[in-house]
């Protein structure tokens, strides 16, 4: 009864990327059968990954592309290099820059930055995103206007989970709070277009709510300390800056007794739920899509966005247990660090 607007957005989105999907089956098979002759015939593809930071949410997504393209063309039919961007966006921009000069035969780009550096880096490699909320905002192209497509050398994979149900967690698990702050950083898109559906939920359950932006990773600690000090919960948005100091951000809220309420499963480290995705999946799904681009000649500009077809409500028990807070059954605990 509540959000059915931004509801039926998202699943519409869903349905017609799943949809994709499926009409796509046979030519996985097809790849796998042009891979095997690329295998046998000692064609070896050149990949190169750029991933923005090193958190385990990207390199679940970076093993799970890695493991599915191998998979579908074979063994010792595809190099990657794989490069991390320690989340800077001017080592975005040299490693794309690498890989353009390398004439690689695809490029991965593993979260939002790196996606935009690629797209400026060339506009006829092959690129793939994954663990990209919004290719629209991302791309800076109109989201009104926004067909599953994107026109260019680009396709790939989303990570957006529901937002509205991630605030309908915050109604359920924190009934009591009023003032919501909503932490991002300001220089990652995305987080603004995330950040702005979850308001639109708030709005709806007539509850107030503030936002607190960060620049960069220098100034997590300041945001968040005045985020608890005004608010009764927070939200973290799918962030790579964020989730680059999710133990800064435990430290604070754990101490200040103010429950997060996160965008992923990584960030929930220092959060006591989310409504979270599978990031191998999403990354074997991506590389999927990459076999159909090598093996078959898939145009990039043409495939529709895949996004994740599950999504699993889950909690910390630790920061539950802190800050005295039941959680009711159809939720699963986190997977301990390992």
């Amino acid at each position: 009864m509540k959000k059915r607007v931004l509801a039926i957005a998202v699943i519409a989105a869903m349905a017609a990327a799943l949809a994709a999907c499926g009409s796509n089956g046979g030519g996985q098979e097809a790849a796998g059968s042009a891979g095997g002759e690329a295998a046998a015939s000692g064609t070896v593809y050149q990949v190169g990954v750029v991933q923005h930071v090193e958190h385990p949410a990207l390199d679940a997504a970076t093993q799970g592309f890695q493991d599915a393209l191998v998979e579908a063309l074979g063994e010792g039919s595809v190099e990657f290099d794989v490069q991390n961007a320690q989340g800077e966006a001017a080592n975005n921009t040299t490693i794309v820059n690498g890989f353009v000069s390398a004439k690689k035969d695809l490029i991965l780009a593993n979260a939002t930055p790196s996606l935009q550096a690629a797209t400026s880096g060339t506009a006829d490699i092959p690129i793939l995103g994954t663990s990209v909320t919004d290719y629209a905002t991302a791309l800076g192209q109109d989201a009104s206007a926004f067909n599953g497509t994107t026109g260019i050398n680009v396709s790939g994979t989303s990570d957006l989970a529901p937002i509205d149900g991630q605030e309908d967690m915050l109604v359920e698990l924190l009934p009591d709070a009023k003032q919501i702050g909503i932490i991002y950083c300001s220089a990652e898109p995305n987080s603004i277009f995330q950040a702005k559906q979850f308001e639109a939920a708030l709005e709806e359950d007539g509850l107030s709510y503030t936002e607190y932006t960060a620049a960069d990773s220098n100034e997590i600690q300041s945001v968040v300390t005045k985020a608890c000090q005004e608010s009764d919960a927070l939200y973290v948005p799918t962030d790579n800056t964020m989730a680059n100091g999710v133990e800064t951000i435990k430290n604070i809220v754990v101490d200040a007794k103010i429950p997060v309420i996160a965008g992923e499963e990584g960030l929930c480290a220092a959060g006591i739920a989310t409504l979270s995705i599978s990031y191998y999946d999403l990354g074997v799904q991506t590389g999927k899509m990459a076999a159909e681009i090598l093996a078959n000649g898939a145009d990039p500009s043409t495939m529709e966005i895949q996004y994740a077809d599950a999504f699993t409500k889950e909690y910390n028990p630790e920061i539950c247990e802190a800050l005295g807070i039941q959680v009711p059954e159809g939720y699963e605990p986190i997977p301990a660090a390992e």
